[in-house]
């Protein structure tokens, strides 16, 4: 492989652009002009939306024909804060003692570099007429609000006539070492916010008052009073987490007006988030009966669970990852969110990339030979899709 697109180098090049979300610093730039030069047609399409930043994305594609196996990431970072305390600066790109340090290089700038140099040696090897066709689909806007990302270069990619067959997401799945663990599906994600309604007074008169706190108390308890689910097969048991439970009351004699607490649910496949909001209001309304006032506010979720079932896919996919690393990754649907969430509607998706231990840390990094490891899982995942 030439030294400029080993996935070292490209790694380097793409963390030593600084596309902390919005800005898409010179990372999709960096791909557009590899991607090209290697006969892929590249666009870069930018989205709006009101009270959001404009963020640009872009979809590559080569070949014409099925089956299509689409790459998917981002080149969006988390910021890198107090650029003083790493040890290697965020955006330099440096290489010690085998580690490759900089934001990004395990979430994701890593994987995406390892998905590129796969593609750019499998079409060195086969050239671009096999059967079939490889995409590319990178979005700058995983790490922020997720609005002008994936979920609208997949409508725009759709209304072109693109199709897929597959998708594979280069997101860190493995906690501690390569070829862990494959992820072939993720939780929902639901948050609500609970107020309970009281009437303010002195706590000397409690008569004339209605403090909340007991009625939340007992709202919050009947919550977490017992389990949501049992799990499933493939995932673990749905579960509820309060995050904040205050009632902004300074004051040591006064019985306060309302108490607030916000929570959010990790769920299962077993739930929507219309089911799961209908169950969490029906337990309240059970604890409240008509002792207490509350009122609820579900927000709006575009986190739903899904799975990819384990198929001939998954099974190509697990065994490129044992066949390069001696490991058979366990197939996990544990974790928060990710853009498979969006990917799940257009084909099965399925995520796999390098160590995520050090991702949005002070001096995240990733190993050299993990590099050199994943691109060649995804070589071998290229040649078996296309080839058998």
């Amino acid at each position: 492989m030439h030294p400029e697109t080993s996935p070292l180098s490209l790694a380097q090049a793409l963390i030593r652009c600084p596309s902390v979300t919005p800005e898409e610093g010179g990372a999709l730039a960096l791909l557009d002009a590899i991607l090209s030069a290697a006969g892929f047609w590249v666009e870069r399409p930018v989205f709006s939306e009101p009270g959001e930043p404009d963020i640009e994305n872009l979809y590559a594609r080569i070949g014409s024909g099925a089956p299509c196996l689409l790459f998917a990431g981002h080149t969006d970072v988390v910021p890198p804060g107090d650029a003083a305390a790493w040890t290697h600066g965020p955006f330099a790109g440096e290489v010690a003692d085998g580690m490759l340090y900089g934001r990004g290089a395990a979430d994701m700038k890593g994987g995406i570099a390892c998905m590129l140099a796969a593609a750019l040696a499998f079409l060195k090897a086969r050239g671009p007429d096999f059967p079939g066709s490889i995409a590319f689909l990178i979005t700058g806007d995983e790490e922020g609000p997720a609005v002008n990302g994936t979920v609208k270069l997949l409508d725009w990619a759709r209304a072109r006539g693109e199709r897929f067959d597959h998708c594979l997401l280069g997101e860190p799945t493995n906690p501690s070492r390569l070829g862990e663990m494959i992820k072939i599906g993720r939780r929902g994600s639901l948050t609500g916010r609970l107020t309970v309604h009281g009437r303010q007074g002195h706590v000397a008169y409690p008569h004339r008052a209605e403090n909340p706190i007991p009625g939340m108390l007992r709202l919050a308890s009947s919550l977490i009073a017992d389990p949501i689910d049992g799990g499933t097969r493939h995932f673990d048991a749905s579960n509820l987490e309060f995050t904040t439970l205050d009632v902004g009351n300074a004051a040591t004699n006064v019985i306060p007006a309302d108490a607030r607490a916000v929570f959010n649910v990790r769920f299962n496949e077993g739930w929507t988030a219309q089911t799961l909001g209908d169950e969490i209001r029906r337990r309240l309304d059970v604890a409240a009966g008509n002792a207490i006032r509350f009122t609820l506010d579900l927000q709006p979720s575009n986190s739903p669970a899904f799975l990819t079932r384990p198929d001939a896919f998954v099974d190509l996919v697990a065994q490129a990852v044992e066949a390069e690393t001696g490991l058979r990754p366990a197939l996990s649907t544990t974790g928060g969110t990710s853009d498979a969430r969006f990917i799940k509607d257009a084909c099965p998706v399925i995520e796999f990339g390098l160590v995520g231990e050090t991702m949005h840390q002070t001096d995240e990094c990733v190993a050299v030979a993990d590099l050199e490891r994943l691109t060649a899982i995804y070589g071998l995942v290229l040649e078996r899709y296309f080839f058998g």
